[in-house]
């Protein structure tokens, strides 16, 4: 699935999209909003209430990588390639760390 390519060498190429400072603080916010929506979505099967929560995290979460992206002047990696969409959680966590 990863093309025969490290995780690493996926954060860093991810990285060299997200040098703006801006693009990078919108994606520190959007990416866990989009994360937490995926799994309140699995909690609305249950509990409908939450439905419109996860609507809401997951609108507005991909809406800040958007905004972000019109900074950085580039168009978001999974546009290339749809891996992308998975590496974008590794580079979060990388960047928590402090190591994207």
């Amino acid at each position: 699935m990863l093309g025969g390519r490290s995780w690493e060498s996926w954060i860093a190429e991810y990285s060299q999209s997200h040098q703006h400072p801006l693009n990078r603080l919108t994606h520190t916010f959007g990416i866990p909003m989009i994360i937490l929506s995926l799994a309140l979505f699995v909690v609305a099967i249950v509990w409908h209430g939450v439905l419109w929560w996860a609507v809401g995290l997951f609108v507005v979460g991909w809406a800040l990588q958007f905004i972000g992206h019109a900074f950085e002047g580039k168009p978001p990696e999974f546009f290339k390639d749809w891996r992308f969409l998975l590496v974008g959680s590794r580079w979060w966590a990388a960047k928590i760390r402090g190591k994207a």
